[in-house]
């Protein structure tokens, strides 16, 4: 089964896709802080766009394989489309009303000293994350071709 994963080269492209995004999140991470943390390797938000890069790289080569024009592409490209929208769209308002959340229970801890747990905040992406993860995955499938 592994074999057959990794001669699958639309598979490979998602897959190097997201490790090559998740990576350059990490290198801009250690790079802005001067640290390494080891969410950076398996959190959500960021930039690049893991998301954005795998589902881009899969698209593509999809197309390069099967044409651009076979309802297989079809079907990778409105998958797309709908994980690029959620990426910046549903998921990064999640991630605000996380951040008025938390400032909420900031303001109720401190007058009423009630400790609750903080609610993740970095959950979707910019829309220029999400162009720099589409680059980053339109870019693995090419030289994967």
């Amino acid at each position: 089964m592994i074999a057959d994963l990794r001669s699958n080269q639309a598979f490979m492209a998602w897959f190097i896709a997201c490790v090559v995004a998740q990576s350059i999140k990490v290198v801009l991470g250690v790079l802005r802080l001067r640290r390494f943390d080891f969410h950076w390797l398996i959190g959500t938000g960021g930039m690049p766009s893991t998301h954005a890069a795998g589902v881009t790289a899969l698209s593509v080569s999809i197309g390069y394989q099967h044409g651009f024009d076979s309802p297989l592409f079809g079907v990778a490209a409105a998958f797309t489309v709908i994980t690029l929208f959620d990426a910046q769209g549903v998921r990064r308002w999640s991630g605000r009303q996380a951040q008025v959340l938390n400032k909420m229970l900031e303001d109720v801890y401190f007058k009423r000293r009630i400790q609750e747990e903080r609610v993740k905040e970095l959950l979707g992406h910019t829309p220029l994350e999400v162009l720099a993860g589409m680059c980053v995955g339109t870019a693995t499938a090419l030289v994967l071709q």
